[in-house]
């Protein structure tokens, strides 16, 4: 069973810039297909960012498309997620998960993963 444990949320301004980490440990971060979502208040979970075992296929939702950048280090058993050109409407709990699979694919939606991080919180101010 993996352990996730995000890192790097705070505080920034519109048009600012922010890397979220996720540091996998108890398994090895290349069996598993990662992923971000977020959560804003009142809000349901929604998909932010994917990426394959391998980190070779990426996905993003459309609301995120050439501001966010998902990438993966599997020798460092760690996931990133760099943030620019934030908004106050990304203003939300991040949170990382994971799905063990053999297969290098990637997964958008929440109940394809079986591990969740306790979240990080990105605040934008405007």
């Amino acid at each position: 069973q993996v352990q996730l444990l995000e890192s790097g949320g705070g505080l920034v301004q519109a048009g600012g810039s922010l890397r979220l980490s996720c540091v996998a440990s108890g398994r090895a971060a290349s069996d598993y297909a990662m992923g971000w979502f977020r959560q804003a208040p009142g809000k349901e979970r929604e998909f932010v960012a994917a990426t394959s075992r391998s980190g070779v296929i990426t996905d993003y939702a459309d609301s995120v498309k050439g501001r966010f950048t998902v990438s993966r280090e599997n020798a460092k058993n760690t996931q990133y997620l760099q943030m620019n050109s934030l908004k106050p409407e990304d203003t939300a709990v991040y949170y990382c998960a994971g799905r063990q699979t053999r297969s290098l694919v990637i997964y958008r939606t929440r109940i394809d993963y079986d591990y969740w991080g306790q979240g990080t919180q990105v605040t934008v101010s405007s």
